[in-house]
């Protein structure tokens, strides 16, 4: 198992010094899934952090009708769980799936709090990704609330680079709340332009 990839990630914001790399070499399990393969499905309770080292997740809701309301997409050096689901300990209403043959690397949360209480670096590192995914968060809501489609289609570009030709057409538009039909159009708007 390579838990590089989540060393560097770490490193960026506090480097990790020998003893919280063993620590976190105890703790984390690495897991190899086909597209289409669950990280998490609707009723099942979130018990692991996941860290994406290679593949494409997108993280979902399904609604009475059973169409898709993609929340977020993860690919490499980005983290992806339900946290209100974890937190809580309550069955998530989401799914995680993978896009694309993935690798993950996972913490259960028992032991990331062994980890958080024992190391500050591991508690300083967290605080900064959740803030990192709350700002994310507020910013695609807010621009859902004040822009219109087109913007937000542009923005996705600008935000997505390195996924956004890996990502089909349909779940792009489930992203942005838009059909797949207005988002072609979009796109021929801007080609035009």
């Amino acid at each position: 198992m390579n838990i590089k990839p989540l060393i560097q990630y770490f490193n960026r914001y506090l480097p990790l010094n020998k003893a919280e790399i063993t620590a976190l070499e105890k703790v984390v399990t690495e897991k190899h899934l086909k597209r289409k393969q669950y990280i998490l499905q609707t009723n099942d309770i979130c018990n692991y952090y996941t860290f994406v080292v290679s593949g494409l997740f997108k993280m979902y809701s399904i609604d009475k009708n059973c169409a898709e309301h993609i929340i977020q997409f993860a690919c490499e050096n980005e983290w992806v769980e339900d946290l209100n689901s974890l937190h809580k300990n309550k069955p998530s209403c989401l799914c995680i799936e993978a896009i694309e043959p993935s690798v993950v690397l996972q913490i259960k949360k028992a032991d990331l709090h062994t980890l958080l209480s024992t190391f500050i670096k591991f508690e300083r590192n967290f605080r900064v990704i959740h803030e990192e995914k709350f700002m994310e968060l507020e910013n695609r809501l807010l621009q859902n609330i004040s822009f219109g489609a087109e913007e937000n289609y542009i923005h996705f570009l600008d935000q997505f680079p390195q996924i956004s030709n890996r990502i089909p057409n349909t779940l792009i538009a489930s992203y942005l709340g838009i059909t797949p039909e207005f988002l072609s159009k979009i796109r021929g708007n801007i080609t035009r332009k």
